[in-house]
């Protein structure tokens, strides 16, 4: 009798640690996954609201022009001498810094 009751301690179910178990994991995922990619929205949004003309930024594509011109969700960008494209904000993601 006592070895089944030793057996049991030793290798039973523990309810609360089952129960718990899903909640340490959705805390996991939500401070290494979650909460940095809301923190990077966040930032980007900041910057595209603060875009303005003569800046030199890099596109999602990969594109580096200067802002010439902002017309509302559009920018126009100067990337070379007389040619100019129209992005969307949106698709402007940094500043180019070299």
């Amino acid at each position: 009798m006592l070895q089944f009751i030793l057996l049991q301690a030793a290798g039973g179910n523990n309810p609360l640690l089952s129960i718990l178990f899903p909640f340490l994991i959705l805390i996991v995922f939500y401070f290494f996954l979650i909460r940095p990619q809301v923190n990077r929205q966040k930032e980007q949004q900041k910057f595209t609201e603060n875009l303005k003309e003569g800046m030199e930024v890099v596109t999602n594509s990969g594109i580096i022009g200067r802002v010439a011109k902002i017309d509302g969700n559009v920018v126009r960008l100067l990337v070379d001498e007389k040619t100019f494209i129209r992005v969307v904000k949106q698709s402007i993601t940094a500043e180019n810094k070299g």
